[in-house]
């Protein structure tokens, strides 16, 4: 993903262009499935211990990889850019934290929809008689 990471904020500050959109969608697909089994994993620990308030942890662990993509972010400013002006640092690090934002909800919706769905499936084969 750090590669990806590499190559999109080098599209995005240093005007070059970007043409791996195949592995990039690749990246993405590998993307999901860590953060639905990653979630999966966690709610069903969190449901072996009896605590059934599952929701926000599984949104929370699963968007947690936007954590990584604003500190990768912090390491390219400072190694690859020269930006030396209070303004540009500001729209640097304003339009950074709105795209983790953004990767944030993403990953988190997928992590809470695919733990919805696991809850949704062993509460449905489990038979109380």
């Amino acid at each position: 993903m750090f590669i990806e990471l590499f190559f999109i904020f080098s599209a995005i500050w240093e005007n070059q262009y970007y043409y791996l959109f195949g592995f990039l969608f690749l990246v993405f697909i590998i993307i999901i499935i860590s953060c639905s089994q990653i979630s999966i994993v966690i709610t069903y620990f969190q449901l072996c211990g009896e605590d059934y308030h599952w929701w926000w942890r599984s949104f929370i662990a699963s968007g947690g990889s936007a954590f990584y993509v604003f500190a990768y972010s912090i390491f390219y400013f400072f190694t690859k850019l020269d930006i030396t002006e209070a303004i540009p640092i500001m729209l640097y690090f304003g339009y950074t934290f709105l795209i983790c934002f953004t990767f944030w909800t993403l990953t988190g919706t997928i992590g809470f929809i695919a733990s919805y769905i696991f809850v949704r499936k062993i509460y449905a084969a489990v038979k109380i008689e």
